[in-house]
This record gives C-alpha cells, sequence and structure tokens, in this order.
C-alpha cells in the first residue's frame, strides 16, 4: 500500500517530492514546504487516498543541518486504515510554512504549539499566539540550542502584559459592539465571563474565556498550559529506560497505558519481540487502567451533575482496580512497571485470583450505575443531546476513543492495529450515534465490560510459564549475594537464587526469562547473572552506564496504543545514542479540548460542566 501512495505523490507532484521510503513500516515522504497544503489538501480529498485525520503534526530541530527545522504532519485514512508521515524542511533563515489549518481544525492548535515551541511561523494561521507556555516567556524551548537549565524570570505585575489579563484583542473587539439577542430580539452586548482556572470544574488547569448572550454560549477561547512539565524536553535528555517515570505523569489515571506505548515505541525502533507472556501481561495490566480510567471519569461527571451515589459506587470499584495495581508494580499512580524490552517483574502469585474477585465487584457496582443513571430522567435530560459534536468535526478535531466512537466512527487501535496479541483476544468496540454526553457516558460503561472479558481471556491464554512464587531450596539475600560478588566470590551463585526486596519480587531468574525479550541490547541481566558471573555484570554495566545504555539505530518511528481517551502515540527520532533525539507524545485529550469550543457553541452555561466531565480531561497529558 505505501508504494501505491508514493506513486500517486509522484505523479501528481512530480516536483516536489523529495523522498519516499518505509522505515519499520511506516510510509514516510518528505516534500518541498512550498506544497505542503496543496499535497495535504489532495491526501485529505483524493477519493482513494482518503487521509482524512491529521493525526499529529510536530516539528523537529536538527540543529546543524541544512535545512535546520522539519516539520511533521502524521496522516490517517479511516477508509484504507493506514498512516502516513508527511515530512516537509524548513529553513531557518525563513522558518515559516503554509497553514492547514483550513483543511483540518485540529491544525490550529497543534500549529500554535510548533511555533510555541520551534518558533516556526504558519503563514496565514488565524491566530498564532502561544499555547503551552505563557505570554512573557522568552525563546522556543524544544530548539536544540535553549539549554534545559535555563530559567525564566518570574512573572510579577511589572512583567505581566495586558493580553494575558484580559481576553484577546478580537475579543475585546466584540465586547464593544451591539448584537441581537436570539432569545428576545432585543438589541444587547454580550457578557465576557471567565471560566477557570479557579474553579472547580476546570480542575485548576484550564481557563476559559466565555462569551455569552445571557446564559447560552457565544463563542469562547480555551487556554492550557498550566501543567506543562517539559515532559518532551527532558525525555530528550535523558536514557530511555529513565523516561518511563516521566510517562506515569502523562495520563496519571492509567499511567500503565502510557508506559506500554512508550516500551512499545522504543521496541518497534530497536525491532525487539518481547515474549509472550509479557505480552498479555502488559494486556492484563492496561486494561485494569483503563477500567480504572473510565470509573474516575463517569464517577467524577456524576459527581459534578449532583449523582453522589453513584460517585462513591465507583470509587469503591476504583480501588479494587487500584489495590491489583498496587500489588504488582509496588505503587498506585506512579508505577513505572514496564521496561524496554519487557516488564519490571512476574505477576504475584495468585494474581489470577483476585483479579477475577475484583472484577467481580466492578461489574456489580457498574450494574449499581446503570440502575442510578442510566434510565434515570434527571439525568439523561441533562446530558443527551448535550456537548453534542458532528462526525464531521469529531473527524477535522482528530478525536479518538470513547468520543470518537460516541459519534460513530468505528476506531480502535486495539482493532486497527493490533499489538500485544489484542488480536488473539475476541472484544467488541461499542459505538454511538449521537455524538452526545450520553454516548460518551453509555460507551465508556460498556468499554469497561468489555476490557474485563479481555483480561479474563489474557489470564486464559497467557503462557503459564513461572509464576512469582515463595522460594524454596538454595536462596540468598540479594545485598549478600551483591556482596559475595564484589569480592570475586561467585561460585555457585550462577544456581542459586537472589531473594529480593518486595517491590523487586519476580524479577529473579526463574521469572526473568519470561517477561523479558532475551536480547542483551535491551534487557538487564538478573541478579543472579549480575553477581554471579562476569559477563552478566558486563552486561549490566553497559546498560546502565551514561553514554551506554540502550541505543536503538539512527531513524524514526511512531506507534500508537488505545489510551483510556484515544489514541496515545509516541514518535521518536534516533540519533544512535542513548538518548531520543527527538520524543514527541501524541495525547488524545489534547484534540478534546482543542475541539471544547465547538462542543459548547449554542449551549447553556450550565451544560460546560458536565461536557468538560465528558471528555476526561486529564491535564498531565494534555500539558505534558
Amino acid at each position: 500500500m505505501p508504494r501505491n501512495i508514493f506513486i500517486t505523490l509522484q505523479q501528481k507532484f512530480p516536483d516536489s517530492i523529495f523522498d519516499a521510503y518505509s522505515y519499520r513500516d511506516d510510509a514516510i515522504v518528505v516534500v518541498d514546504k512550498a506544497d505542503i497544503y496543496d499535497i495535504c489538501k489532495f491526501l485529505r480529498d483524493d477519493s482513494k487516498l482518503k487521509f482524512d485525520l491529521l493525526m499529529d503534526l510536530a516539528g523537529v530541530d536538527y540543529l546543524g543541518r541544512d535545512p535546520r527545522f522539519e516539520v511533521v504532519y502524521t496522516l490517517y485514512s479511516l477508509k484504507n486504515n493506514n498512516r502516513l508521515r508527511i515530512k516537509a524542511p524548513v529553513d531557518e533563515r525563513s522558518p515559516q510554512i503554509q497553514t492547514v489549518s483550513s483543511l483540518w481544525e485540529i491544525a490550529d492548535w497543534y500549529e500554535r504549539e510548533v511555533w510555541d515551541m520551534y518558533g516556526i511561523r504558519f503563514k496565514g494561521h488565524p491566530d498564532l499566539r502561544r499555547l503551552l507556555m505563557y505570554d512573557e516567556f522568552k525563546g522556543h524551548p524544544l530548539r536544540k540550542d535553549y539549554p534545559i537549565t535555563k530559567r525564566q524570570p518570574l512573572v510579577g505585575a511589572e512583567y505581566t502584559e495586558n493580553g494575558t489579563i484580559t481576553p484577546t484583542a478580537e475579543l475585546v473587539n466584540k465586547a464593544m459592539e451591539e448584537y441581537i439577542s436570539e432569545e428576545d430580539g432585543l438589541k444587547v452586548k454580550h457578557m465576557f465571563l471567565n471560566m477557570g482556572p479557579s474553579h472547580p470544574a476546570m480542575h485548576g488547569v484550564i481557563k476559559i474565556i466565555l462569551e455569552l448572550d445571557g446564559e447560552r454560549v457565544v463563542g469562547s477561547d480555551v487556554g492550557i498550559g498550566f501543567l506543562h512539565r517539559s515532559f518532551e524536553k527532558h525525555s530528550e535528555s535523558i536514557c530511555y529506560n529513565g523516561v518511563f517515570p516521566y510517562t506515569d505523569r502523562l495520563n496519571y489515571v492509567s499511567p500503565l497505558i502510557n508506559n506500554v506505548g512508550y516500551a512499545l515505541t522504543v521496541e518497534k525502533l530497536l525491532d525487539v519481540e518481547v515474549t509472550e507472556r509479557c505480552k498479555y501481561i502488559r494486556v492484563i495490566m492496561s486494561e485494569i487502567s483503563r477500567i480504572a480510567d473510565h470509573l474516575t471519569c463517569i464517577g467524577a461527571m456524576a459527581m459534578e451533575l449532583g449523582a453522589m451515589t453513584a460517585f462513591f459506587y465507583f470509587m469503591q470499584a476504583r480501588e479494587a482496580m487500584y489495590q491489583l495495581i498496587e500489588e504488582v508494580t509496588g505503587a498506585r499512580i506512579t508505577i513505572s512497571y514496564v521496561r524496554v524490552g519487557g516488564v519490571k517483574a512476574d505477576l504475584p502469585e495468585n494474581f489470577e485470583k483476585r483479579v477475577r474477585d475484583q472484577l467481580k465487584k466492578v461489574r456489580d457496582e457498574i450494574k449499581q450505575v446503570h440502575k442510578l443513571l442510566t434510565r434515570n430522567r434527571i439525568f439523561v435530560d441533562r446530558v443527551q443531546g448535550v456537548g453534542a459534536v458532528s462526525k464531521d468535526d469529531a473527524i477535522s478535531f482528530s478525536f479518538t476513543g470513547p468520543l470518537l466512537r460516541a459519534c460513530g466512527v468505528n476506531y480502535d487501535v486495539r482493532k486497527q492495529f493490533p499489538y500485544s496479541n489484542y488480536d488473539k483476544i475476541d472484544f467488541e468496540v461499542p459505538i454511538g450515534k449521537n455524538g452526545d454526553i450520553y454516548d460518551r457516558y453509555l460507551i465508556r460503561m460498556e468499554e469497561m465490560e468489555q476490557s474485563c472479558l479481555i483480561i479474563e481471556q489474557a489470564f486464559e491464554k497467557m503462557p503459564k510459564g513461572a509464576i512469582m512464587v515463595d522460594f524454596e531450596g538454595k536462596e540468598i539475600p540479594a545485598e549478600k549475594m551483591a556482596d559475595l560478588g564484589k569480592f570475586g566470590q561467585t561460585k555457585n551463585l550462577l544456581h542459586q537464587i537472589a531473594v529480593t526486596d518486595p517491590t523487586l519480587l519476580g524479577s529473579n531468574q526463574p521469572y526473568h526469562d519470561t517477561v523479558y525479550a532475551p536480547d542483551k541490547r535491551v534487557t538487564l541481566p538478573s541478579k543472579e547473572k549480575t553477581y554471579g558471573s562476569i559477563e552478566g555484570l558486563m552486561n549490566h554495566f553497559m546498560l546502565i552506564m551514561d553514554g551506554y545504555g540502550i541505543r536503538p539505530p539512527r531513524g524514526e518511528t511512531y506507534f500508537a496504543v488505545e489510551g483510556a481517551n484515544g489514541e496515545l502515540g509516541f514518535y521518536i527520532v534516533s540519533d544512535g545514542t542513548d538518548k531520543a533525539y527527538r520524543l514527541r507524545c501524541r495525547p488524545p485529550c489534547f484534540a478534546f479540548v482543542a475541539g471544547f469550543s465547538k462542543m459548547i457553541e449554542g449551549a447553556q452555561v450550565a451544560d460546560i460542566v458536565p461536557a468538560f466531565g465528558s471528555i476526561n480531561m486529564i491535564a498531565g497529558e494534555l500539558d505534558r
């Protein structure tokens, strides 16, 4: 299929296609920036190609290369189920390129972010201003010559510009104009209202400037960036395995899925295949995380509508999921459980039985909430037909996950691009049709049922192998084994079992080979090999020391998993060192917040709260 795309593009734009190739199954085309708009328009509108979603748009700074910058477009075709990456080199002396914001609504925010981070201008963009950084920020932080340790002045009154404390110039002008009210036909001036960030429903991290005609929302401007933590900048300054704790803090309600998505991207770069048992463990832990995420979303949204009992039911169910996560990973939120090439450790003894017991509790709570909400007249009236988004708008904003499926689009990464043995598991993808809050609620409720089925099947299909058990026979405390190894007393250490700290249980030799890929380039040896043989010690040393570690070959790749909110993608450029040259995260809820103004247009002020709750905005993921 990529070959057909390449041929079509080269025939249509013979002078604009610089290169076309595949790498790690990714189709990549390098184009002339002067024709980027025409190429994107053709790819979107051509009836055979039909790349209708702009899944991601990012910048890369190749400092020292001419041209220095690159703008990278990741397109997806719903019709053909394939992806295409378009790369447009941009010269440092004239860092600008034509905007594609008139082709896809989401490009508006993507391009603002690239301008914010790299200083690349998008010619014709309707509103090119900072998105994640504050207005007074000096410079563009993702440029390679912007030091990671550089400090910015604290923003006080003397630094504050008018643009940060008042609505945009366009909104200020609007405030002075008179309109004909749709309610009574009288001449009125619209009122402007700040909602957030200091508002309970905005979670302290979202600011919406509302333009109101009475209680009706006429327009709005959504501001983000209050929880920006430089995830991508930090990830480019630390070794590959060191990035996992940062991924925990993206969608912190379902961090295991973030771990898995990032690990799979690096493994794709390395062309590493993990063990079957490891794949199923990742599936099980991802689905437990998905259930916890959906429980939180629905419970919190119900609470904000006054349905406090439903919230309590779902918090009980979420607690059951968190107990399972804590048992396996040693933590509830900041888990850092997955590794490149495997997972930290095998599952605990009798874990399957405890999971099945907890899933029964979850199913019971789902039934209770169905009784409380699904046919409740008050709840249905508050959410049905509210916050609706059409199918075309959802695609233009690159919605994915429950929000896109609520609009009637059957797209789920687990089905379209199966990973970790999802193609060996039988499950259904629930689809809605109205795109409103009620459909999003129903889809998440059904997805939790499907996740339960996935987990049960994964246990049945998972190779039984070694399960973490109590130690018998030759065993020795890990710290004593380390001391013996330091003094060269390694005789028979290889044949003994290290008794590790509780947080490392399941990472010993008997379980190591079942959950890690047999690849010395990425897999840390077991403690027994590290302490008991010079080969194991050297292998461990080479993977841990700064400047060595995991070193994928030069190249780039994009990989996505189905996060709780939709497509969670990672784009990594490797320069052959032990750190990613460029690491880009495609956060699913970014698209939802970008499209939130469209979602509440024409709605009542009171509808904003449930609409916002239904998109499950997670600021850690949104702002990164």
